[in-house]
């Protein structure tokens, strides 16, 4: 016979988080008309790593606006994707990974297009964005959270996982994918997509200011009493 254990605490610790980040930053939230469409997300993670998020917004913006379609931006050459991607931190394996990525697309679907997913449970889209070239697990994500098509799935950056890992609710060397693996049973049941993306955010606000990478200011940290870190260097 299986134990009913009841709640688990870290949910409690997620909803103090939520509050008190909201405390000390205010609201952070998407309104719907800045959720772009599914592709758009897409595109702007691929390209994305290690790059500010204005240089990839202004980035995706461009390719689509120059090449007015996302299967004409497939057929452009690498070199010249790699030209107009300067903004990027790595635009030669941007260029790259866009290109495989938009033309694995075109070569199962018959064009740039998404919309199949929809159809889909999150975990089993997820998957599927899984297996294109430039896909893992923070970008599948956000394809199904950040976009249009406002799911509930856990967008984990860099901030986000370090700050998980410090506060003991994930294991300390836990990936982005184990991390996303123990934070979704986990996650307050009432919360809804749009509040899961405004965790994410209020989370990479607190790591860019608080809890930084080398030197964290736990002293200052407004979620210090729920941080085994922060507790313990106290």
């Amino acid at each position: 016979m299986e134990l009913d254990l009841g709640p688990d605490p870290r949910t409690e610790i997620l909803r103090r988080v939520q509050a008190a980040l909201i405390e000390r930053f205010g609201r952070i939230i998407r309104p719907p008309e800045k959720r772009r469409e599914p592709v758009w997300v897409l595109v702007h993670g691929v390209i994305g790593a290690q790059t500010k998020t204005a240089a990839s917004n202004a980035s995706t913006d461009e390719l689509l606006s120059e090449y007015g379609s996302w299967e004409h931006v497939a057929q452009a050459s690498r070199a010249a994707l790699e030209e107009r991607l300067q903004r990027q931190t790595f635009p030669s394996v941007s260029a790259q990974r866009l290109k495989a990525c938009l033309n694995a697309i075109i070569e199962e679907r018959g064009s740039v297009d998404l919309r199949h997913l929809s159809n889909l449970p999150t975990d089993e889209a997820m998957k599927w964005l899984q297996t294109l070239p430039g896909v893992a697990r923070k970008n599948s994500a956000g394809v199904m959270n950040a976009s249009t098509f406002a799911r509930r799935a856990m967008v984990i950056d860099g901030h986000h996982r370090r700050i998980m890992q410090r506060m003991g609710i994930v294991p300390q060397r836990a990936d982005t994918a184990r991390t996303y693996n123990a934070l979704m049973p986990i996650v307050p049941q009432e919360w809804s997509a749009a509040d899961m993306d405004e965790h994410h955010l209020l989370l990479k606000k607190l790591g860019q200011t608080f809890c930084r990478p080398r030197k964290a200011q736990c002293g200052e940290c407004p979620v210090l009493q729920d941080c085994e870190t922060g507790r313990e260097g106290a």
